[in-house]
Order: C-alpha cells, then structure tokens, then sequence
C-alpha cells in the first residue's frame, strides 16, 4: 500500500523574526488517497493534540479520519477510520469534527447533503460515537430527529466543564418571520449521545461557521454571526453560566455595521488568557479583511478592534492563546507572487494584554494555501495546519517555537 503524505515545516517564531527549515515526512501503513481536507486540532481526554480530517477518492465516498500528534518527535502517528461517517460532505467551514468526554469516550460529527426543493443548500448532521478508543463506532445518528427541520450545518463541538460534549449548529427552524436560520445547543449525556436540544438565539447568518468555548471557569461561550435589524452580519456572543440550561441574550462582539444580503462563509475565533477573552473575525463592515479585540469582563464590554490583515482579502481566522499567554491567530489570504495570485496563511502574534508583536506569511509563497487552524502543543510551540489547494490538495502542517518571555 501507498501512504498518505502530510508536509511539515520546522519554524521559530521570535519578535519580529521567522525562521524556517522545512522537510517532508510520510504517515507509515496506510492507504493512499486523491485529496486531504478540512483539517481540525483538538485535545483527547489526556490533553494530547489530535487532527482530524476528510478525504475525498475519485472511486470511493468520501471519508473521514484522525491521527494522534507526537509532541516529541513532532509527527502524527497512523490514522484512524471513522467507518460510520463514510460519505461525509467535505467544507472547511463545515468540517466534520471529533470530540473526547472526560471517560475517554470519541465523539464524531459530520455533515451530509439534504437537497429538497425547500432547500436547495441544505444539510444534515450526524454523528457517531466509540467506546474504544477507535476500533469500533457506532452506527451513525441523526442529530436532529424533528423533521421540520430540513437545514442543519456549520456546527462546533467541545468538552464541557462536566466531561460531556457539547454542540452548537444553525438551524432551519425558526419561530421568526425575518431571515436568518436558528441557533441550537445540546449536549452528550453518558452512553445515549446528544439530548435536550435547544434554540439559544435565532436570525443568525445562515453559512457561517460558529464557534463553541468553554472557558476556565467553565462558562459555555458561543460566538457566530448574527443578523440584527434584518440586514447587518456583525459577530455576536451569547454566555451559559450553567452548563447551558440558559443562555445570555446575545451581544455584538463589534459594531462593524455590515450591511449584506448573503453569507460570507467565514466565521468567528474565542481563545482565554489570563488578561480575558480574545476574539478574531472577518467582515467588510467599515473595512474589509480580519480583525481582532478582547474583553477583559466576560464579553461585557469590548476593546476597539485592530486589523489582523496584511492586506484586504484575509478570511478564514482562527485563534489561540500560548502557555506564555500570548495571542496567536492564524488565516488566509490572496498575495501577489511575481504577478500572480496566491492564497498563504498568515500568524500574527500579540502580547498577553493584545497588544501587536508581528504579522508575517508562515506558509509557502508558491503554494495555494488555505483554512489553517491552530493548537497550542504543550512543549511550548504552536501547531498550525492547513489546506493546500495545489493538485492533489492535502492537509499541511507546520511547528512553530512560542517566543520565551511574556
């Protein structure tokens, strides 16, 4: 058999300064695929970092896979099949997701198509679960059993403070009669998988990807596009400071006053540090590209945002605090390469209090690269993947030293 072949680079962050090494590695003993995408980092139940991922096959349905990261040697060990999630609909901002409950329990999620004439976009969601660490799941799930919903899409999923996962998505029903689709909340109870769903704010933008996280302190926050006076798409937050029996009516993370009759398919970033609350977003509201500010009450008040951008055509953020407290967000954006249009992600790092330390491209300059992601690796670096747009489109990753001091 052939092997699946991620790139890795070898990088060091310092003020100011990148330096980078790169090299090639291959994933031992597994099956060669066409194409990698939609990349997603989250932790397991030990805290180790894990990359999930969809591949796409010219002959089979597409499916979906993870890998542990080695943080020692820096490479990902042999993937593991979802086998319940075959034909998943690959979308970055709807990427299929893995989650792991306190007991060990995985927790995966995807999406599929649901054309019908009432919707000719829509979606469902399913999931699966395993008991085993991976070697055997369950049959796939519905997450939404009412069939007067015929849309769910652009879903997130975390640990909650209890050990259970929860999950936020946009949904077709709605009790309004102004646009805009309804955004739910539920969580795993045990063996018996997602229970008591809930809508906790409704008119959101019906294709943005939203972001679900939890706090220290265990407050579930939830940031997504909201569409407010029916035609402004500004980000939005709403808090449970119950483990999502009620959530806070929702607030606007900034005033950009987007006036847009459509959906930018780009959505919101949260990270914590010790200073509150950081958050990352793209609109064309009063300018146009990604942008960033923090709260240090709780998402009660906001600081003013800055440009995250190098240039105007950055989207696709994500975010993350370091264990020396400072902020780092990553996204895309197109760059002029001797004459010609390329997409490179960029890395920006802020001090702890969000105050600007450098902006720099990390990825190739040759390369199309796209929808990167972000983790803090306990040994005091960053990883950051990404898609490669390039034929054959695979899932990059690169390492990345945090700068020492705070």
């Amino acid at each position: 058999m052939k092997n699946i072949v991620f790139t890795v680079y070898a990088s060091f962050l310092c003020i100011g300064t990148f330096f980078s090494q790169n090299s090639s590695i291959k994933l031992e003993g597994v099956d060669s695929f066409s194409t990698t995408n939609c990349p997603y980092l989250t932790n397991d139940n030990e805290g180790n970092i894990v990359l999930s991922f969809g591949v796409e096959n010219d002959t089979e349905e597409s499916t979906f896979y993870y890998a542990f990261f080695n943080a020692e040697s820096n490479i990902f060990g042999k993937i593991i099949e979802i086998e319940s999630a075959k034909g998943v609909k690959l979308h970055e901002e709807n990427a299929p997701k893995i989650a792991f409950r306190s007991d060990g329990t995985v927790v995966a999620v995807w999406g599929v198509d649901n054309t019908s004439e009432a919707k000719k976009y829509g979606g469902r969601i399913f999931y699966s679960q395993s008991f085993d660490k991976g070697k055997s799941w369950t049959e796939a799930t519905p997450l939404v059993t009412d069939e007067t919903s015929i849309d769910q899409r652009y879903f997130d999923i975390e640990k909650l403070s209890d050990g259970e996962i929860g999950i936020i998505w946009l949904d077709s029903r709605t009790s309004s009669k102004l646009q805009g689709s309804t955004l739910f909340f539920a969580a795993t109870k045990g063996t018996l998988g997602f229970l008591n769903e809930k809508p906790i704010a409704e008119t959101t933008c019906q294709c943005c990807r939203t972001d679900l996280f939890i706090n220290e302190n265990g407050f579930i926050n939830v940031a997504f596009r909201d569409i407010i006076n029916d035609e402004i798409r500004d980000m939005s937050i709403c808090i449970s400071k119950n483990n999502g029996k009620t959530f806070s009516k929702p607030k606007r993370i900034s005033e950009d006053n987007w006036k847009i009759n459509g959906c930018p398919h780009t959505g919101p970033t949260i990270a914590e540090n010790i200073n509150g609350l950081h958050f990352a977003w793209f609109t064309m509201g009063n300018g146009s590209g990604v942008y960033y500010c923090n709260s240090i009450d709780g998402a009660n008040t906001f600081s003013k945002r800055e440009s995250v951008s190098i240039k105007s055509s950055a989207k696709h953020p994500q975010i993350t605090t370091g264990k020396n407290q400072h902020v780092y967000i990553v996204w895309d954006e197109i760059n002029d390469v001797d004459g010609i249009d390329t997409f490179q992600v960029g890395l920006q790092e802020r001090d702890e209090y969000g105050e600007l330390i450098v902006t720099k491209f990390i990825s190739d300059a040759k390369q199309n690269a796209v929808y990167p992601v972000i983790k803090n690796i306990q040994n005091d670096n960053l990883l950051i993947a990404w898609v490669n747009r390039d034929k054959p489109e695979n899932v990059y990753y690169k390492i990345v030293k945090m700068t020492d001091k705070k």
